[in-house]
Parts: C-alpha cells; structure tokens; sequence
C-alpha cells in the first residue's frame, strides 16, 4: 500500500513539472533550444 502512495505522490510531482514547464514554453519563457536567448546552457 505504501508504494502505491509513494508512486501517486511521484506521479503528481512529475504532473506538475511537466505543466509548469509547458506554461513557461508557452508564454515564450526558457530556452526552446536556444542557448543564446536564455544566456547558456545548463
């Protein structure tokens, strides 16, 4: 039961990632594959 838990929490951490990113790509935020526009590469 306890993974079950675990893996639900993993999940919603990783879903909001992933939504938080597409927003920022969204409003023209982050890199997009351009190292120039954001000042370099992680």
């Amino acid at each position: 039961m306890g993974t079950v838990v675990v893996g639900a929490i993993v999940l919603a951490i990783v879903g909001l990632a992933v939504r938080s990113m597409h927003k920022d790509k969204k409003n023209g935020k982050g890199c997009n594959g351009n190292c120039g526009s954001c000042g370099g590469c992680h």
